[in-house]
């Protein structure tokens, strides 16, 4: 017999060998339970004895770590610019991301937002609505922006750093940046009355803007605001009276301009939207460290004043990163590279008419302008329930030029919408499905279960097999992550930090006091305290 047919066997069993799970038998060890083997994981200098490998890994190692792969284990790294830079997967640095609430969505996000922090991009959170980021930035050393009623205001008309840049800039790149920041006016003060109204602007409304805007930089010194737009709209020069075509008669042009008056007048008087954009900016967005603008204020009830806000917020931070790039250009400033996270996409679109071309606008040009993209939303039909087919179509083609496509649990009546746009099998259909199921409910303590979803992502690149994949956060991630802060309270009604622990547990490691400033009720909009100087005695 060959060396090659021998078997093992053992003397003292009679020749047998053993069976898979051991000796069967009394004493002979048979084990019904195979407990599965520690795993370890090191580089190839550390491990250079196991190289190469008998087997690889199947998810890509290129990019922010996100978690494991639910089928196979291994380490799942992703992100859309290392994805689009380094590994070449994807031609478009975004991703769209979808699911139903609860399942984190806002996690998986700060997680990337974290990660390329680390790798040097800049995160933008363009609105915050809950707020999910803000305890991030912050950790981060970021800037935090509030805006809401009596909380700050956003000039629509300022032009930002574009002033500053334009004096540093010379030849095409000066008037570049000076055409830009006068269009990004322009689309905004449409966009505002085009939710004032629950419509665009007519195209001669349009027109008496644009010109308006031009005599209004002509005439003022400073920056202004809506205020001084709506004056020259009033004054009726002769450069405005000819573009709206009134043919010489004042008369003609009061009534051409009517509507346009009233809705400016709607805008600077504190109606629906109150007095967020007929103000100076409070505090001016700065390009070299990470930034949030926090709207969690804003009710939700408010809904055409949240929509009005995050167009404003993303047309401003688009407006700072193609300031940077500019200067970059020039050799004046260095690269800087963005991450841009656009959450609740859906209360913008179904805002007013005409408001998805405005966003469709700026997804398009985020791969030219070194900008990376993360836009959020809870399911396809959000994007399908507008009232208009065109804007439906361009609704989805967020999702289609997407370079990624993450989802979370959805239910079984999306899957034919997002079939449409992304490609899945029957098996990725029913573990969508399966992850937005309720959580399960434990009787001796009371309390839920997470819900069987939660973390789960499902990865999707073109037609590709998506990657499954579960993120687990770290003790540090926890506690920025915590969404349920109000809720955590003494006896006493005060509120409690609680710091998380890597088994989930929880500890109290501060009070705080109803004296602390952090405590006091947001400002009073309707009131007003003036400052008085002080009056001293010197007799």
């Amino acid at each position: 017999m060959s060396k090659k047919n021998e078997k093992t066997t053992d003397p003292s069993r009679g020749g047998k060998r053993p069976m898979p799970r051991g000796w069967p038998g009394m004493g002979g060890g048979y084990s019904t339970y195979l407990q599965a083997p520690q795993e370890w994981r090191g580089t190839t200098v550390q491990v250079c004895g196991l190289w190469p490998f008998a087997a690889g890994t199947g998810s890509p190692m290129v990019g922010v770590p996100i978690g494991r792969n639910i089928l196979s284990g291994a380490t799942m790294c992703c992100d859309p610019i290392s994805w689009f830079m380094r590994a070449k997967l994807i031609s478009n640095p975004s991703m769209f991301v979808l699911g139903k609430p609860g399942l984190g969505k806002s996690t998986i996000t700060r997680r990337m937002a974290l990660g390329l922090a680390g790798y040097g991009i800049q995160p933008l959170v363009l609105g915050d609505l809950k707020p999910d980021y803000k305890d991030l930035i912050e950790a981060l050393g970021g800037q935090v922006i509030q805006l809401g009623r009596g909380r700050g205001h956003l000039n629509i008309l300022d032009p930002g750093e574009s002033r500053e840049a334009a004096l540093r800039l010379t030849g095409k790149a000066r008037e570049a940046i000076q055409a830009d920041a006068h269009g990004r006016r322009q689309t905004m003060v449409s966009a505002l009355i085009s939710i004032m109204r629950s419509a665009p602007p007519t195209d001669r409304e349009e027109t008496i803007i644009d010109e308006a805007l031009k005599v209004l930089d002509e005439r003022h010194t400073g920056t202004p605001v809506l205020r001084d737009l709506l004056k020259v709209v009033q004054d009726a020069p002769d450069r405005v009276r000819n573009v709206a075509l009134d043919r010489g008669s004042l008369d003609r042009y009061r009534q051409i301009t009517e509507g346009l008056e009233a809705s400016l007048i709607g805008l600077v008087g504190g109606g629906r939207l109150g007095e967020i954009f007929s103000e100076q900016t409070d505090n001016p967005m700065k390009m070299d460290r990470p930034v949030v603008f926090d709207v969690s204020n804003i009710d939700d009830s408010e809904t055409n004043l949240q929509a009005a806000v995050l167009l404003a917020c993303w047309s401003y931070g688009f407006g700072a990163v193609a300031v940077s790039q500019a200067l970059a250009d020039a050799g004046l400033e260095p690269r800087r590279h963005y991450f841009v996270i656009l959450d609740e996409l859906w209360r913008v679109l179904r805002a007013g008419r005409g408001l998805v071309d405005r966003v469709d606008a700026l997804t398009r040009l985020n791969r030219q302008r070194g900008v990376g993209m993360a836009m959020i939303s809870h399911t396809m039909s959000d994007l399908l329930a507008l009232e208009h087919p065109e804007d439906r179509m361009k609704a989805k083609g967020f999702v289609e030029r997407s370079g990624m496509v993450i989802c979370g649990g959805l239910p079984r009546a999306e899957m034919d919408n997002l079939s449409e746009v992304v490609p899945m099998s029957e098996e990725e259909k029913n573990m969508l499905i399966g992850w937005q199921d309720p959580p399960a409910w434990d009787p001796a303590t009371g309390e839920e279960a997470a819900p069987p979803g939660r973390g789960n992502f499902l990865v999707k690149v073109g037609g590709r097999p998506g990657i499954p994949v579960h993120v687990g956060l770290t003790s540090v991630e926890r506690e920025i992550n915590d969404t349920n802060k109000l809720w955590k309270t003494g006896a006493d009604g005060r509120p409690l930090k609680v710091e998380v622990a890597p088994d989930g547990t929880e500890a109290v490691v501060e009070e705080y006091t109803f004296d602390d400033p952090a405590m006091l009720p947001p400002p009073d909009p309707t009131t007003r305290v003036v400052a008085r100087p002080e009056v001293t005695n010197n007799g």
